[in-house]
């Protein structure tokens, strides 16, 4: 009980998978969530092999019911979480002209409200405790956009000015909020492009590589640290100079 407790939003694979283990392996009692009993199961899975302490759950971020069934579990095994790392995401691609209403709506509900509900739900444990970490994992789309993405780059833009929001509202709590906009990082989703775009993408990229989740998990821990106490409202853009706000 002595540990701070750590959320993790989509934690089954990449980024998520990443952010959970590095703050596992700094000592931080971790919580790592999936959609499915099969991703939680993976991720208990990893979290054993690797002697960590922390537990899997099954979540669904568009649901008031579901966040609210997992919080009180946390709350009633380890405590209240005073990091919390918004990290749940899809993707729904098409170009507006043909997008979908459910396409619009699915996107926007993952990735940008369910940073409401999350933070929202987190954010009266952490006042009482007079500390808290939030971090928002958003995208460099949000700042580039990118064709073919509306909704997931409205979503990623979106995170952008509700970091900056909330941090106002309760850094006198003692309660920093920042975001993370990662470029292109090698995942199953990147493996999944051919060789010529791969080097197309390597092209608009100064340091000629794409990123590693380690980069994206080394910065959530430092913002996660006491070191990063008097920072709060801030995006880090990781994209190896792709794109310079």
């Amino acid at each position: 009980m002595d540990k701070q407790v750590a959320l993790v939003t989509g934690a089954s694979r990449g980024i998520g998978k990443a952010i959970l283990h590095a703050l596992a392996s700094d000592g931080y009692l971790v919580v790592g969530t999936a959609t499915s009993e099969s991703g939680a199961n993976t991720i208990q899975e990893a979290l054993n092999s690797n002697g960590y302490e922390g537990q899997a759950l099954v979540l669904d971020v568009t649901q008031d019911d579901s966040i609210k069934a997992c919080l009180n579990n946390i709350k009633e095994k380890y405590g209240a979480p005073t990091i919390l790392i918004n990290n749940a995401g899809i993707t729904k691609d098409n170009l507006l002209m043909r997008m979908k209403d459910e396409e619009w709506n699915d996107v926007i509900n993952t990735n940008l409200s369910s940073m409401y509900r999350l933070s929202k739900a987190c954010m009266r444990d952490m006042m009482k405790a007079k500390t808290g970490r939030i971090v928002n994992i958003s995208s460099v789309v949000g700042a580039s956009g990118n064709a073919g993405q509306t909704n997931y780059s409205a979503a990623k833009a979106g995170i952008f000015g509700f970091t900056k929001s909330l941090a106002q509202e309760i850094g006198s709590r003692g309660i920093t909020v920042n975001a993370i906009a990662p470029g292109f990082i090698e995942t199953d989703m990147t493996d999944e492009l051919n060789e010529d775009q791969q080097k197309a993408l390597m092209s608009k990229i100064p340091m000629g590589r794409m990123g590693s989740v380690k980069d994206i998990a080394e910065a959530v821990k430092f913002l996660v640290s006491e070191s990063a106490g008097y920072i709060t409202g801030e995006t880090i853009h990781i994209n190896g100079g792709l794109y310079m706000a």
